[in-house]
């Protein structure tokens, strides 16, 4: 199911004055794909995810699921709408009082299913998400990641041709958290659903997202392919993520001799580079061609579901004229360059 937001605003009251939470943002998602909303705290992510799933209504702007406009539905149409959407979060939302199968068999016996159907569904759903065999396991005795496992097998109950996920991963270990968006990967894969991710973690958007969009102060300020976003960030914001984005000691290890060749003094230049690039001895070409010498003072390559991306952290040696060929060239071989104030040159 695809998804299109047309100049969504949501404002709310806020001491004699009005806060536009979510500010004339447009968006268009494709079907059969995870998109990911990506955004510090109080940049608007939770209040645009309640517009998206329909939990409230815009006060200005639209809502289309498939074409179908759906923002202004009456209650009664809405409740049946929200049954196409599922949702899972930070903190699980299970009932303590029941078991797995209880959790996940709640929103079947909302929707009067049969009890020889539960039993069929819960079961297949518990399979997928690899708790085969748990369904008498009380939520006390469930680790987070199981926790979030039975959340989803909830969330896919009545077959939802959307999965919202807020920040579903926050709670989690950065272990725990692979193995939960690996998950999130498969089940789209085999179900082809649209699954929309929330999170304020570039590491998830990396790990499991094909698109993205950067929200900042309620608004969308760059949004694209994962690849695109990573290899040529527009906006000091994306760049601040990318900056900030966190390996674990595992992907440190494994890309040991690929990441994070840190020195402790501060770079003159930021380069990157996509796919194919990440290999080629561009440098090496470009300081032959122009007798620039490339001070090497940090590197990562971050692995994206299809694509490299890599970022270098270079100072060039040369003259001001041999420095300015050395940038031309750069950019001739679809490299993109940023000067420490984070500006595209």
């Amino acid at each position: 199911m695809d998804i299109r937001l047309q100049k969504l605003k949501k404002y709310y009251p806020s001491q004699n004055t009005m806060i536009k939470a979510v500010d004339d943002i447009s968006i268009d998602i494709p079907s059969n794909t995870i998109y990911g909303i990506i955004g510090k705290s109080g940049a608007g992510k939770s209040s645009l995810i309640r517009l998206i799933s329909l939990l409230e209504k815009p006060d200005a702007g639209l809502v289309f699921y498939n074409d179908e406009e759906v923002s202004s539905l009456c209650e009664k149409e809405l409740v049946l709408k929200r049954r196409e959407v599922g949702m899972i979060f930070q903190n699980f939302n299970l009932f303590n009082s029941r078991n797995a199968f209880g959790n996940v068999a709640y929103p079947l016996e909302i929707n009067g299913k049969s009890k020889a159907f539960i039993e069929k569904r819960v079961k297949e759903l518990l399979d997928l998400v690899g708790l085969s065999g748990r369904e008498d396991a009380p939520m006390s005795t469930l680790s987070g990641g199981q926790k979030q496992r039975v959340a989803i097998a909830r969330a896919l109950a009545n077959n939802p041709g959307i999965l919202f996920c807020d920040e579903a991963t926050s709670a989690l270990d950065p272990q725990t958290t692979k193995s939960i968006l690996g998950l999130l990967r498969d089940i789209q894969k085999k179900i082809g659903l649209t699954i929309v991710m929330i999170t304020h973690q570039m590491e998830v958007v990396r790990d499991v997202c094909e698109w993205v969009a950067v929200l900042d102060e309620g608004q969308v300020v760059e949004k694209g392919l994962v690849k695109d976003i990573f290899a040529r960030p527009k906006e000091n914001i994306t760049r601040e993520f990318l900056s900030h984005m966190h390996y674990t000691e595992a992907e440190i290890k494994e890309q040991s001799e690929k990441t994070l060749l840190w020195s402790k003094d501060e770079a003159a230049f930021i380069l990157r580079f996509i796919g194919e690039k990440t290999g080629e001895p561009i440098l090496s070409k470009i300081s032959k061609k122009t007798n620039v010498d490339f001070n090497i003072r940090g590197a990562s390559v971050a692995h994206l579901l299809d694509e490299e991306v890599g970022t270098l952290y270079v100072d060039m040696l040369g003259s001001e004229v041999e420095i300015s060929e050395a940038i031309q060239l750069l950019k001739t071989e679809g490299v993109q360059i940023e000067n420490t104030k984070g500006e595209i040159l």
